[in-house]
């Protein structure tokens, strides 16, 4: 078998909330010895059990630190797995302070014991000044790429949004990434589904679409040409079919609707800003880069969440072994993608 340098780009860490409650306050005062009595500092992400792989102790690098030898993954970068129902947090004071306080503890026990381990911060989008200074913080102080948008939150507005410039135009002036993570199901419009199976396969991409509709078509990359934003774990087999979706509206209804948009969708989904995660059985993944193209899709391997560690470890050779995509092509994915997005260059 062929052997690729491989990054990945979107990995978890599980949160130790006793560690980070000691980075916290609220209204001035510390929360230390907060956790771990009956309460979550967390919101429920909906409802659903959602067991990770038991190979990874909370709030441990070890484990991963195992996993990479295991793999040959050269780097990861760490999004949260509790944290994923960020964006349902109501309240402003306390998700600025949870924000701040998971940076720091990510950064102090993940990317300082390790350097491979790469954390993706936290911002709290309830408060854009606070999200902008945080994620000026993230960067320059606590030496991360960017931040997770989170898809699913209590705002009553979608990332493309005009109140959301500022914090384009700090990750720009910074170089920053930001990507947008799904995860909650709940409001989506299934709630009443019996199985998580039915839930979970829909939640991650319908929060994502969302959130991408917006942006597209409110403008957000035509204001701010250099903004990189990712859009992460529901595949990429989806974008050929936004791609026509999305032309045929603004064809008939742009000119009304979209008064920053001055280029057709699919234009602005190549134009090299926008970047996708995608699975590695997908079997429309040459169909997706015939359209899409090549340079904006990479590989995540979504560990420690929802298979045994072992079901894992044959994700990469499977790719590897696929003989529908080019080796120069399988390159991109594993490897020159995800360096370009998050800047390891």
């Amino acid at each position: 078998m062929k052997k690729f340098r491989v990054i990945d780009a979107d990995g978890h860490c599980i949160e130790n909330d006793s560690q980070i409650v000691e980075y916290a306050e609220y209204g001035g005062r510390s929360m230390k010895g907060a956790a771990g009595g009956p309460l979550s500092i967390w919101p429920s992400l909906d409802g659903w059990f959602r067991p990770a792989s038991d190979a990874l102790s909370a709030g441990e690098p070890e484990a991963w630190q195992s996993f990479l030898e295991d793999t040959g993954i050269e780097t990861t970068f760490l999004y949260p797995t509790a944290g994923l129902a960020f964006g349902l947090i109501q309240d402003r004071v306390w998700q600025v302070s949870l924000a701040r306080a998971y940076n720091a503890w990510l950064h102090d026990h993940f990317t300082k014991r390790d350097p491979r381990l790469r954390g993706v911060a936290l911002l709290p989008i309830l408060d854009v000044p606070a999200a902008v200074a945080e994620l000026r913080r993230a960067v320059t102080e606590l030496g991360m790429p960017g931040g997770v948008l989170p898809a699913a939150t209590m705002l009553g507005k979608a990332y493309g949004h005009l109140d959301f410039n500022p914090l384009y135009e700090e990750a720009e002036r910074l170089d920053a990434v930001l990507a947008v993570h799904g995860a909650p199901s709940k409001g989506f419009g299934f709630d009443f589904f019996d199985t998580f199976i039915k839930a979970h396969t829909l939640e991650h991409p319908f929060a994502v679409l969302i959130q991408f509709t917006s942006m597209i078509y409110d403008g957000v990359f035509e204001r701010f040409p250099k903004l990189r934003v990712a859009f992460l774990e529901c595949g990429v087999g989806w974008v050929p079919y936004m791609m026509d979706r999305m032309d045929e509206e603004f064809e008939r209804r742009g000119a009304r609707w979209c008064p920053y948009l001055r280029r057709m969708p699919s234009e602005v989904i190549r134009g090299g800003n926008l970047y996708f995660s995608c699975e590695v059985e997908e079997k429309t993944l040459p169909y997706v880069i015939q359209l899409l193209g090549e340079d904006n899709i990479f590989f995540a391997s979504d560990y420690p969440h929802e298979r045994d560690r072992h079901q894992f470890l044959s994700d990469i050779p499977e790719f590897v072994e696929r003989s529908d995509l080019s080796d120069k092509v399988k390159e991109k994915i594993l490897f020159r993608n995800v360096q370009r997005f998050y800047r390891l260059d």
